[in-house]
């Protein structure tokens, strides 16, 4: 099994929306699309689901073209795509049919999903105190964070081997967040390939490990993400101590980024010059608090590729 995009291609008028997009995976995992507003992620997607005619490129599934018959494809898609006036079961079951799903065995995953999202109250009304059962519920009287857990279960009713995640964790709170945290966790372990949008980058790392970053419809930045962290080098330097520090830092050459307090995150230019301010804080009898030396992370490797073009944008 595998997937893959070759060159990717989009335009509407002279402008160039998706330049030549190209990314694979081999087997199941995760992989990020990420970019700034208008990169062309979205644009991508639709491209990559069929929903948006292609200016060029292919999308392939086990080596012939991706089509919703020949892949099991579930959508959590950024947009809310709920029809705000119908009943959530009646949408429910409208959309498990489309995706080859029997009444009645969508009727069991969505009890299942219903439990496992904490959402059955707005899908089984209760009883009332006359013996009346409450109006069922329909789209528009949700949260925006219980919409969203009623879309990923629409994504999740045809149990798809490719799942495509947009913003997946927009509008949750810390609890709901930690909830989509674990069924996207679980659906890796059941060896799904998922391709994930978020401008969220620890959630990002903590699921992804291969990468693009879009900037301006164009490719910046592709490839493993603990690779292309080892290639920065551990140059990020926290350092809190009990006493004020700057100078002595700064007499090692070592760049301030901002500190508060006697804490400061520093920028060096490798171990070497991190070591021998160590040195110098120890042989001086300064107590440390921290002394932690790391790579960068995705959000400041983010910055670095798209910061400056996105600010003259």
């Amino acid at each position: 099994m595998g997937f893959s995009v070759r060159e990717l291609y989009k335009k509407y008028g002279e402008k160039v929306v998706v330049d030549h997009l190209s990314f694979s995976m081999d087997g199941p995992g995760v992989y990020a699309l990420l970019g700034t507003n208008g990169a062309g992620k979205t644009t991508s997607i639709r491209m990559i689901l069929n929903m948006l005619a292609k200016d060029g490129g292919t999308v392939e599934w086990n080596g012939g073209p991706l089509t919703l018959q020949n892949c099991n494809v579930g959508y959590l898609a950024e947009e809310r795509g709920l029809y705000p006036k119908n009943t959530l079961m009646d949408q429910l079951l409208y959309f498990a049919s489309l995706r080859g799903v029997s009444r009645a065995e969508a009727k069991k995953r969505i009890q299942y999903w219903g439990e496992r999202l904490e959402a059955t109250e707005y899908l089984y009304p209760p009883q009332g105190a006359r013996g009346n059962a409450a109006k069922p519920k329909k789209a528009d009287q949700l949260s925006k964070g219980n919409q969203q857990k009623i879309q990923l279960m629409l994504a999740l009713l045809s149990d798809p081997e490719l799942l495509i995640l947009d913003e997946p964790l927009s509008g949750l709170d810390p609890v709901n967040t930690d909830l989509f945290k674990s069924i996207i966790h679980e659906e890796i372990g059941k060896g799904k390939y998922l391709i994930m949008s978020s401008h969220q980058m620890a959630t990002i790392e903590e699921f992804c490990t291969d990468l693009t970053i879009l900037n301006r419809s164009k490719t910046v930045l592709q490839g493993n993400l603990a690779e292309i962290k080892k290639g920065y080098g551990r140059i990020n330097l926290f350092v809190k101590a009990e006493q004020d520090l700057r100078a002595l830092i700064e007499g090692a050459g070592v760049t301030i980024l901002s500190d508060v307090g006697f804490s400061y995150q520093c920028r060096v230019t490798g171990e070497e010059q991190a070591n021998a301010l160590l040195k110098t804080i120890v042989e001086k009898g300064i107590t440390l608090i921290a002394f932690e030396l790391r790579e960068p992370s995705l959000h400041e490797i983010f910055v670095e590729k798209v910061g400056d073009a996105h600010e003259e944008q």
